[in-house]
């Protein structure tokens, strides 16, 4: 099952940087994890903003909402899930779809 979902990070300005940084690090290495696990399949910024859009490749509802829960930033971070179909007029799209 395809997922778009739309990542908004609000850290407060008040954590220390040493805490920062080493959530940002956690994060970094878990999401590479899950793309390197096919799971997390596309991961694009959104220009002038501490958010990103990506697109998740999982088997349930529950598997998304535990990979977006055991992010790092999960606790500052604002979430919009969208599940995705296949469009009958992508020429990428098999024809078993």
């Amino acid at each position: 099952m395809l997922y778009h979902v739309r990542m908004d990070v609000h850290l407060p300005h008040d954590l220390p940087g040493d805490t920062r940084d080493q959530i940002v690090r956690q994060e970094r290495d878990y999401a590479q994890q899950l793309q390197r696990e096919g799971k997390w399949i596309h991961l694009w910024r959104i220009v002038g903003e501490y958010s990103n859009y990506s697109v998740f490749d999982v088997d349930s509802n529950d598997e998304l909402h535990a990979i977006l829960s055991n992010l790092p930033l999960f606790t500052y971070m604002e979430t919009h899930v969208t599940p995705l179909a296949g469009h009958p007029s992508d020429i990428h799209q098999s024809a078993s779809t």
